[in-house]
């Protein structure tokens, strides 16, 4: 499948871009987001591009941001310098915010390289999401960086390098380490992107306090799960009982068996034809604080309310909201 087929199709597949949508390209000037903006723009996207200058690596960096301009058209935000790849990551997102839905040059090869380090430093195997829930999407997680750069190549497109890359963590991974572990099997990054994908394991505590609950021979018993939550287990049935934060909002209901969680492509409320999105939609939801309202589910997955705006037939009520102000 072509390079743009692949792209599409993930697009689709994970709801990141309204069909001929617009969407704002996070880019360095690099051959990932420089094949996203011209990749996004081909596929028939409204795309703007902007770069954020963090006013690190002088000279360099200044030309970076000279290029992204006039190359790419860009708006250039400046921000002040931070120490960390992570700090300057989230730095990048919250200048932005402003700017709704947003995609960046992650790929595959990305994918690896942060399965791998969060591996060795803390023992998860959680990979990057496709949709963050402030409103950043990642449309080439399904290509590896050699595509990016044929692509860019092919296309006759400029690139930027960034010279400090191999002093970074990831550099050190990309530069040393996988290399390693490809001469110790030639599988070795198509096994850990598939690590990415897997459900990841509860935090040790929450882990060993279910277990003792379940292997406890007391008729009723509860164990304190933290953040005002607790499991209680009433012979053969478990249910979690509290109230849940999320954002703004405070949900509370004394049904079992209810999770909270974000909107996945599909999603329909229980019970109607209507899509969740389409409920955002007609109540004005601003795009980019539509991945960050909280759906009440079962553990079906069925939809049951969308707080403050719709609930499913049979459950009016079910839900107790509150909403702080922010």
């Amino acid at each position: 499948m072509h390079v743009l087929e692949r792209i599409e199709a993930h697009i689709r597949e994970n709801d990141l871009i309204e069909l001929s949508g617009e969407v704002t390209c996070l880019v360095s000037g690099g051959p990932d987001s420089t094949c996203l903006w011209h990749a996004i723009r081909e596929l028939g996207y409204r795309v703007r591009a902007v770069h954020v200058h963090h006013g690190l690596r002088g000279a360099e960096a200044d030309d970076d941001a000279e290029h992204c301009a006039h190359y790419l058209g860009a708006e250039v935000v400046r921000v002040p310098p931070v120490r960390t790849e992570a700090e300057l990551r989230e730095l990048r997102y919250a200048a932005t915010a402003q700017l709704g839905l947003r995609a960046t040059g992650h790929t595959a090869s990305d994918q690896v390289e942060t399965v791998l380090y969060r591996l060795v430093s803390s023992g998860s195997i959680r990979g990057m999401r496709v949709r963050r829930a402030d409103g950043v999407v990642r449309p080439l997680l399904p290509l590896w960086r050699e595509e990016t750069e044929a692509y860019c190549l092919e296309h006759g497109l400029r690139v930027r390098t960034d010279s400090t890359n191999p002093d970074t963590k990831r550099g050190l991974m990309r530069d040393r380490l996988l290399p390693l572990l490809d001469e110790l099997d030639p599988r070795a990054r198509t096994n850990l992107l598939a690590l990415a994908s897997e459900r990841p394991r509860l935090p040790r505590r929450l882990e060993e306090a279910l277990v003792e609950l379940l292997s406890s021979r007391e008729g009723t018993r509860a164990a304190d799960l933290g953040e005002g939550v607790r499991a209680v287990r009433r012979y053969d049935e478990l249910s979690l009982e509290g109230t849940v934060e999320w954002g703004p909002w405070l949900l509370e209901s004394d049904r079992p068996g209810l999770v909270v969680r974000s909107r996945r492509p599909g999603d329909r409320l229980a019970g109607r034809k209507r899509k969740v999105q389409d409920v955002l939609v007609d109540a004005k939801v601003p795009r980019d604080v539509r991945d960050s309202w909280p759906l009440v589910a079962t553990a079906s997955g069925e939809v049951v309310a969308i707080p403050e705006l719709a609930e499913a037939p049979g459950w009016e009520g079910a839900v107790r909201v509150t909403r702080r102000p922010t």
